[in-house]
């Protein structure tokens, strides 16, 4: 099959198994607060410890400044987020997890786990390696991609002088 023919079976099957699997909420193990998918996406793209920026996380997830401000207010005010003012620009508004942030990240995922093994017993033996073996290419593969436009975006910036 050529990359465009087995692109387009991706792009046909994946969904059928996100929306078999995935969660609808995220639930803190501490607080027991709910949170939506969305804010746990959100999350899921900061660290506890490389800051990152508003603008540069509103990009990444298509929405605007503004757009991401809000939600990063909601974040902010539970708890989650903390924003902090770059020093030598103070107009720049660097993210970052908090201890509780993290704790949530960590315990939430995309999928929901007993949902995917009730969708992994329906495959006998070869058919289910088969298929965890064919996602760890793609995985792989994703992995390399996301490292690849890393660092093409990190060369992007670095020649129109970074975050502005």
């Amino acid at each position: 099959m050529d990359p465009a023919a087995a692109a387009r079976q991706v792009m046909a099957l994946y969904p059928r198994i996100y929306f078999a699997c995935h969660t609808r909420h995220v639930r803190d193990p501490q607080t027991q607060r709910l949170l939506s998918r969305h804010q746990a996406s959100i999350l899921d793209h900061l660290d506890e410890v490389e800051p990152t920026t508003l603008n540069d996380l509103a990009r990444h997830m298509g929405v605007t400044a503004g757009t991401m401000s809000l939600a990063i207010d909601r974040l902010e005010r539970k708890g989650y987020v903390v924003r902090l003012r770059d020093t030598a620009d103070r107009r720049r508004v660097h993210l970052r997890l908090t201890t509780g942030g993290v704790r949530l990240r960590q315990a939430s995922s995309v999928l929901d786990a007993v949902r995917v093994e009730a969708l992994v017993e329906r495959l006998q033996g070869a058919d289910r390696d088969a298929a965890i073996h064919g996602l760890a290419l793609l995985a792989r593969a994703a992995q390399q991609q996301m490292e690849a436009q890393s660092n093409a975006g990190h060369a992007e910036s670095a020649a129109s002088g970074g975050d502005r």
